[in-house]
């Protein structure tokens, strides 16, 4: 019996005892994950299954739309895994739901034309540039994410302006501590049971050009996968931000427009170079504002410091410390059949675009300041 149809069964066994509520996606893809084990293969296939609404559906309907669903979800993922993965996939979605599936002809028949044996792979191909219209394409597709966290970056602006106006401001409230308190009580709330959002936040190399999952692209940069990077995001957060007078609609704009930034150039890089990468939390952000700190230091020949209380924590000691850290996060691969190099996976990541655009923005900035 293969893992698909095993996970498929123990999945029908569950819902038939009435042990897994169906309105939590992150509590089934954590227990599947669990049944894998050691196998590294399918998890980020299974993860992405479970964070599918359509499976949800099929799971708790019946008839008509039971089968529509599963036409549908089948239709999405077969644009996204190969056809080794799609077999195991379609064997637990068939164990699952008790119904038998008719796609497997045309599985097979996907294969390449020379039928030459191919390294069998649970992640999506990599997508190649051979011409401007290929990355025409590219952009086209993450078109509906962009847009959509562009747009909500500038919703929350005028929101914060908004609580500016009337709260913070008469309360001598800082703006820099607030958007802190924001990102720790919005991961707080992500670690609960009944709003287990954590799995299903991240924008996932799957899901990237979806215009279905174009919401991940808005929620990404504001909760962690990993409760370690947020503890020390947080923590860095309020070394940077906890003496900053910035407003907090300028705080939350600049935030939201770096964040998304940093996430779509580690994207475009990943469709090309890596497989199986996710994006999420403040590392872009935060790599932003410590590259620029830093490159400003250099640029003036001072030392920039960031004071917390007494103490004076220079740029410089901020940048080798967190990047010691996203450089042990970054460059180890995430699964065994990730071609990906070390440089890919850094060059993919937000760490690493927020130390660029930190660098850019820091050397225009001294520039412009040549002309005065």
């Amino acid at each position: 019996m293969g893992k698909g149809r095993e996970l498929g069964l123990k999945l029908r066994e569950w819902i038939e005892a009435g042990t897994l509520p169906l309105e939590h996606s992150s509590g089934l893809a954590n227990r599947m994950v669990d049944l894998l084990g050691a196998d590294d293969a399918l998890k980020a296939p299974i993860r992405d299954l479970a964070s599918q609404p359509l499976l949800l559906r099929a799971l708790g309907q019946r008839g008509g739309s039971q089968r529509s669903a599963i036409q549908s979800l089948l239709s999405d993922l077969s644009r996204t895994y190969s056809p080794p993965v799609m077999e195991e996939l379609l064997d637990l979605i068939e164990a699952a739901t008790e119904i038998a599936l008719p796609e497997r002809p045309v599985l097979v028949s996907a294969l390449p034309e020379d039928r030459e044996p191919k390294q069998v792979s649970s992640l999506p191909a990599l997508r190649k540039l051979r011409n401007p219209a290929d990355l025409a394409a590219t952009l086209e597709r993450l078109g509906p994410g962009l847009a959509l966290a562009a747009a909500t970056a500038l919703v929350l602006h005028w929101g914060a302006g908004e609580l500016d106006t009337w709260v913070l401001r008469p309360l001598r409230w800082n703006g820099g501590l607030v958007l802190v308190g924001v990102l720790l009580a919005v991961q707080l709330l992500a670690t609960l049971p009944w709003l287990a959002w954590r799995w299903q936040a991240p924008l996932r190399q799957p899901a990237a050009m979806d215009p279905r999952r174009a919401w991940n692209w808005v929620t990404a940069p504001w909760i962690h996968h990993s409760g370690v990077e947020a503890c020390l995001n947080v923590l860095v957060m309020l070394v940077i931000l906890g003496a900053s007078p910035l407003p907090l609609a300028d705080g939350v704009l600049r935030y939201g427009l770096t964040s998304l930034a940093t996430m779509a150039l580690g994207v475009f890089v990943a469709l090309h170079r890596c497989q199986d990468r996710l994006w999420d939390g403040a590392s872009g952000a935060i790599s932003a504002l410590i590259a620029l700190a830093t490159t400003l230091s250099l640029l003036h020949w001072r030392v920039m410091e960031f004071n917390v209380g007494p103490v004076g924590i220079p740029a410089w000691v901020l940048l080798v410390i967190y990047g010691s850290l996203q450089l042990g996060w970054q460059l180890p691969r995430r699964s065994d059949r990730d071609p990906s190099s070390p440089r890919d996976r850094l060059f993919s990541s937000q760490w690493w675009w927020g130390l660029v655009l930190g660098v850019v923005w820091a050397l225009i900035s001294w520039v412009s300041s040549l002309g005065k």
